[in-house]
């Protein structure tokens, strides 16, 4: 019917975010839900950036902080041949639906080793979901919350990034466009789509009691109106 609420996931889709989302209530409690949500303002990073190693390791830091991980237990390691490093290191990098993977995750002696590709130093808003995601694995697989091995973990990681508050960063770094002397390309980042992004964000405000939430005009085109058609479609639930 004419103006009917539509969702802009399929059931599958939508039945497998509204799971994940419980179980992160049932595994990191509420708490994360009456936080402030993570910015691109200089209230969440202050400071001037100018994209060095060492301006790359402070956003890090800062990013642990706000997901809470302890930033003395991380390595950082700064990659500067990143497709060969990547490569070698992500079992996603370069292949189908995954060659945007722009960092990785492991650990090595006891310790959280993150590497970031030094191609991400330009692009802030996509350096910090990539940091998100990457710390996301150590919330899940550091902590033992999941085994690595699930059909779904890389997925459910960019989803735990929207619980932990830096949902409006990774759904705005799904798409990135870039121009080179052969025109514009399109690159994929991180495994949810900004479909599976607006909904996974329309369901964290619906857990937050948020029907129109204010962080909504931080959010890309795209991303923002797959967030306000899942509202809708919640509200008429």
């Amino acid at each position: 019917m004419w103006g009917t609420a539509r969702s802009p996931v399929t059931t599958d889709e939508r039945n497998w975010i509204e799971r994940s989302m419980r179980w992160f209530v049932g595994e990191f409690g509420t708490m994360p839900l009456n936080r402030e949500v993570i910015l691109p303002t200089d209230e969440f990073f202050p400071g001037s950036y100018q994209g060095t190693e060492d301006d790359v390791r402070l956003v890090l830091d800062r990013v642990c902080l706000y997901m809470g991980v302890d930033p003395d237990r991380v390595e950082f390691e700064y990659l500067t041949d990143s497709d060969e490093e990547l490569r070698r290191n992500s079992p996603y990098f370069g292949a189908g639906p995954f060659h945007g993977a722009a960092g990785h995750y492991r650990r090595e002696n006891g310790r959280t080793v993150i590497a970031v590709s030094g191609t991400q130093a330009t692009d802030p808003t996509a350096l910090v979901a990539t940091i998100a995601h990457e710390l996301g694995h150590e919330r899940l697989i550091g902590e033992y919350r999941v085994t690595g091995h699930e059909r779904d973990h890389e997925p459910l990681t960019d989803l735990l990034t929207v619980y932990l508050g830096f949902g409006v960063f990774n759904a705005n770094a799904a798409l990135r466009f870039s121009q080179n002397n052969q025109g514009w390309r399109t690159q994929r980042l991180g495994y949810l789509d900004e479909r599976m992004f607006g909904y996974g964000l329309a369901q964290y405000a619906w857990l937050r009691g948020e029907s129109n939430p204010p962080w909504a005009k931080h959010l890309d085109t795209n991303p923002r109106a797959y967030l306000k058609r899942s509202l809708r479609f919640l509200n008429k639930l």
